[in-house]
C-alpha cells in the first residue's frame, strides 16, 4: 500500500475571500478545525504515514497547526516561490518523495477514498496515474471522465451541465517516474497538461468510489462542509 501523500495546499482561495479573507483556503476553519485537518485525519486513518505539503500563498499559517497534528518526522514542506500550477506543484514536491508511487490530493477537497483499494488498483495495473472518480448527478461545476469496461480512462469531457457522470475527485495514485519522464515545464496544469494531454497513451486507470466528497472552493460548499462535518 502507498503510505506517502502529497497534499496541494498553495491555492489563493479567491472565491472564499468574502468569508475567509485572511487565510489560505485550506486553512479555512470548519467547526473550529482548519479544513486541511479533515484531509490529514482521513489519510492517517487510511494508513498514510508520511506527508509532503506543497505550499505557497501565506505558507507560514500552516506551520504551527501541522505540528499539532503530525510529528515533525512525519512531514516535509515544499514551498513555491511563485505559483507553479497543480502539475508544477506536484512535480516540485515529488522530489521529496521516498517511494516509487505517491498519493496526491488537494487540501481544499475531502474525498474519503479507500486508499488501500486505490493503491492496490494502481500497483496491480501498473498505471502511470490512477484517478479516484466520484459518481455524481445534476452538476455543472465539474467535467466528466469516461472509462472503458476495465476502468482505463478513455476521455475527459468539458465542464457543463450533466444529468449524471463520473467526476475527477482529485485524489490520485501517481507513479513519480512516469510523470518526470515527460519533461514537462516548471509551471503546468496537472489536469490539462498531463492527464488530458497523455490519456490517449492508455496508461491512466481509475477507481470508482461512492465515498463522501466536498470541495470548499465556493462559499456555498464551504458552508455545507460545516454542516456535514459536525462531530
Amino acid at each position: 500500500m502507498i503510505k506517502e501523500a502529497i497534499i496541494l495546499a498553495g491555492g489563493l482561495g479567491t472565491r472564499l475571500r468574502d468569508v475567509v479573507p485572511d487565510l489560505p483556503k485550506c486553512m479555512a476553519p470548519v467547526n473550529g478545525v482548519p479544513f486541511i485537518g479533515y484531509v490529514i485525519a482521513h489519510l492517517k486513518q487510511q494508513g498514510v504515514e508520511r506527508f509532503i505539503f506543497s505550499l505557497g500563498y501565506k505558507h507560514t499559517y500552516f506551520n504551527d497547526y501541522l505540528l499539532q497534528v503530525l510529528n515533525p518526522d512525519q512531514f516535509e514542506l515544499c514551498i513555491e516561490e511563485e505559483p507553479l500550477g497543480t502539475g508544477g506543484a506536484i512535480q516540485y514536491a515529488a522530489a521529496l518523495a521516498k517511494g516509487e508511487n505517491v498519493i496526491v490530493t488537494n487540501g481544499d477537497t475531502l474525498f474519503k477514498v479507500d486508499i488501500a483499494d486505490l493503491s492496490q488498483q494502481h500497483i496491480f495495473t501498473k498505471s502511470h496515474c490512477t484517478l479516484s472518480l466520484k459518481p455524481m448527478t445534476d452538476f455543472d461545476r465539474y467535467g466528466v471522465v469516461e472509462v472503458d469496461d476495465r476502468n482505463w480512462i478513455t476521455s475527459f469531457k468539458e465542464k457543463k451541465y450533466y444529468q449524471k457522470g463520473l467526476i475527477n475527485g482529485g485524489v490520485y495514485a501517481l507513479n513519480i517516474a512516469s510523470l518526470l519522464q515527460k519533461n514537462l515545464p516548471l509551471k503546468f496544469s496537472f489536469e490539462k497538461d498531463y492527464l488530458e494531454a497523455f490519456y490517449t497513451e492508455g496508461n491512466f486507470h481509475a477507481t470508482i468510489q461512492e465515498a463522501y466528497f466536498i470541495d470548499i472552493g465556493i462559499p456555498e460548499d464551504y458552508e455545507k462542509a460545516a454542516r456535514d462535518l459536525q462531530n
